[in-house]
């Protein structure tokens, strides 16, 4: 049976960019016209619905393309354990789903991750970040590696999608809102990750670098492929992130690469 493309943003820590990575992504793939259904299953929190909303507002003034939204809850749901899988069946099976999900451990987290068919988890250049994936012990030579609680818990959803659809979920690790200095604390994380890489079965890729136009364009719901039908002149800063999103979801696409070879985000 066909079914829709799911990409899931996940990890279980917040202030990573999970929901800014995800508009971007939704937006590229509605100006490479594709039909895009978004959930949002962060109850608490809902950054990714307020980032919708705050589109839909700019919407009245300005046409822009918009995607078909739900925040999903389980308050007042008796049985919730398929409720996520039962709302993606329903969507069409051409559309492409993107999921945001919360900074902790919940059910509809873990439904996400088992539906998912790219697993998208961006984690900032610390060692903060980097412990949910893996627990670094001794120091130097003596350096040890051990997958910690969210490595585990994504491991778990791959056997239970592979058991159960046949097809790998594919994950890629994002080194997101790089600096742009080259540290000590970079190198040794890069190293990690790297090593990392390869135990865990990932593709680590390149994120966006650390700019203070994200944080402005919450606030209007928009996103940088936004900018210029709004009337925006657009910087240098703008053009290199434009190409570090078209860089990005090439790789989150390789397994629909129609929706990516269109040309029309430029």
């Amino acid at each position: 049976m066909a079914a829709p493309f799911v990409i899931v943003f996940g990890n279980e820590k917040g202030g990573t960019g999970k929901s800014t990575l995800a508009m971007h992504a939704v937006t590229y793939l509605l100006y490479e016209g594709a039909s895009v259904y978004t959930f949002d299953v962060d109850s608490r929190q809902g950054t990714f619905s307020r980032y919708v909303h705050n589109r839909q507002q700019s919407a009245k003034s300005k046409s822009l393309p918009m995607m078909t939204h739900r925040r999903v809850q389980t308050t007042g749901v008796p049985s919730h354990a398929t409720l996520l899988r039962e709302l993606v069946d329903d969507v069409p099976s051409d559309a492409v789903v993107v999921i945001d999900t919360p900074g902790s451990d919940t059910v509809l987290s873990r439904q996400a991750h088992a539906l998912a068919d790219v697993l998208v988890t961006p984690i900032n250049d610390s060692f903060v970040d980097l412990d949910l994936l893996v627990h670094v012990e001794g120091e130097g030579s003596e350096v040890r590696l051990r997958p910690s609680c969210y490595a585990d818990m994504v491991w778990e959803q791959r056997k239970q999608k592979l058991a159960q659809t046949g097809t790998p979920l594919s994950w890629i690790v994002i080194r997101n809102r790089l600096g742009h200095l080259l540290t000590k604390n970079k190198m040794q994380v890069d190293l990690i990750l790297n090593e990392l890489a390869k135990r865990l079965g990932f593709k680590l890729v390149a994120g966006f670098g650390e700019r203070v136009i994200f944080r402005e364009l919450f606030l209007k719901g928009l996103t940088l492929l936004d900018l210029e039908k709004m009337g925006a002149e657009l910087t240098l800063s703008h053009t290199s992130a434009r190409q570090e999103l078209r860089s990005l979801m090439q790789v989150v696409l390789e397994k629909r690469p129609g929706l990516a070879q269109t040309g029309r985000v430029a």
